[in-house]
């Protein structure tokens, strides 16, 4: 996240004019995977911009052409998009983060071949207040919990779960589908880097700007009955608390990121995956965990 203001002691900041938007106070937390020394997560904040990314770990024995490897892409990526959106305010969060991933194609040097089905890739959340109203853009399995009007709603991109249980499939359609367990998940990892940013597969930020085009993206406003009032960006370390191990439903998420902050949400996810492994739907017995939860004061 980014560094506090000190211009001002605390309970100094000058407020702010009658009839001007809500403030965004923010809250975050990230947590490597128990046993890794090296966290693929990234949550920043840049002024009225927050995002979550989540860089694709590489199975072991893959190669991705590149000499960089996840952690190093989200941390570049999420410079970029910071950079992308101070140089042009009012730009569309689509349009910053292809300029991002652009930049960070740069970044790399000309020692990769950034047309590997394995170069590093992200998932993206990213949550801009603007005035009277915030941007969201959502790319890959990276959701965005909302709570607004009353309502808790979340912003979810599911064309890579339909794209793995597709791939299952498929891979179940393959001659020797008695083969063992490596090998089938050797397959398995294959496909699903053929399916990456491609139609009928699924979109993430890796080295194609193109993939900022095809985000979830929306407004919504910040005063009136339906004013947003809280919103969580997480990864999907953090959110299997709901779609894996069904601690709670959305809504009881974020009532305990506020209640016990980012740092209480993450620790509950730990403590089910260590209690309750067989819920696991993913190929990792733990992941990185980030949450960023806003909070909107309404106007007065």
């Amino acid at each position: 996240m980014g560094a506090p203001d000190r211009r001002y002691p605390t309970g100094s900041r000058p407020a702010r004019p009658v009839g001007t938007a809500p403030m965004m106070r923010v809250r975050s937390a990230t947590d490597p995977a128990p046993g890794r020394l090296e966290n693929e997560d990234a949550v920043f904040r840049f002024g009225p911009l927050v995002g979550v990314l989540d860089g694709a770990t590489v199975p072991e024995g893959f190669d991705t052409g590149c000499v960089h490897g996840p952690a190093w892409y989200v941390r570049h990526l999420a410079a970029r998009i910071g950079l992308a959106v101070a140089a042009r305010p009012a730009a569309t969060l689509m349009s910053s983060l292809a300029a991002a991933i652009l930049a960070v194609r740069a970044d790399h040097g000309g020692a990769c071949d950034l047309d590997h089905p394995g170069t590093p890739s992200s998932t993206v959340c990213l949550l801009r207040e603007g005035g009277d109203q915030v941007d969201y853009l959502v790319l890959c399995d990276s959701p965005l919990v909302l709570d607004s009007g009353g309502e808790v709603s979340v912003v979810s991109d599911d064309r890579l779960a339909a794209a793995m249980a597709d791939l299952r499939r498929t891979a179940d359609a393959l001659p020797g589908t008695d083969v063992d367990p490596t090998t089938r998940f050797r397959r398995s990892v294959t496909v699903q880097r053929a399916r990456l940013n491609r139609t009928h597969g699924y979109w993430a930020a890796a080295s194609d700007p193109d993939a900022a085009y095809h985000a979830l993206t929306g407004t919504l406003p910040l005063r009136g009955p339906g004013a947003l009032r809280r919103a969580a960006l997480l990864s999907d370390g953090a959110s299997c608390a709901v779609d894996q191990f069904g601690l709670f439903d959305w809504a009881g998420l974020l009532a305990v990121a506020a209640q016990d902050g980012p740092e209480g949400l993450i620790g509950r996810v730990r403590a089910a995956e260590r209690d309750h492994p067989e819920r696991l739907r993913r190929h990792k017995r733990t992941d990185d965990a980030s949450v960023v939860l806003c909070e909107f004061d309404p106007v007065e």
